[in-house]
């Protein structure tokens, strides 16, 4: 090596080594910058999916502690009481009961198996209500409600998988 390059290579402090290594840092934090915002802008559709979980694991945690209010009697008169209502109720109850919690886990951790616990939690209610009015009472807007939610996650999970490379 001659003497020249070995100089350069050991960058001797002169004042064309501070401007190159000025330039250097400036472009190495544009560069970080700008790799920062393109991966933000390419996860938009997969952040907007996260946000929507997290606020249906905070409306199935809602969810499962009301029907587990239902169960411990904390909610409701005596006529209302748990022991009173017929089988199927307690049943479909107690299930909510645990299911929404689970799925509400799940959805907060944004992991596929929460996300199926609860579709299956969805359908579920939107399958009592329609075949089994006698449960709950047969509610049209609770099956609109729930038919809209799985919309909007159908709707998202689509989207950012379309942002993803195969």
């Amino acid at each position: 090596m001659s003497e020249i390059s070995t100089r350069d290579a050991a960058g001797d402090g002169s004042p064309r080594d501070a401007v190159r290594d000025s330039a250097r840092d400036s472009a190495m934090s544009v560069a970080a910058i700008s790799s920062e915002r393109s991966e933000s802008d390419d996860n938009v559709w997969t952040r907007r999916l996260v946000l929507f979980l997290r606020v249906m694991a905070l409306l199935s945690i809602l969810k499962g502690l009301y029907h587990w209010a239902q169960v411990t009697g904390f909610v409701g008169g005596e006529d209302e009481a748990f022991e009173n209502q017929s089988m199927a109720w307690q049943a479909a109850t107690v299930y909510f009961a645990v299911i929404e919690l689970v799925a509400a886990v799940g959805l907060w951790l944004a992991t596929p198996w929460g996300a199926v616990v609860w579709l299956t939690t969805v359908v579920s209610m939107a399958v009592i209500e329609l075949m089994f009015p006698g449960i709950y009472g047969g509610s049209l807007i609770v099956v609109g409600v729930e038919a809209f939610m799985l919309a909007a996650y159908l709707a998202l999970a689509w989207m950012a998988a379309r942002e993803r490379p195969p």
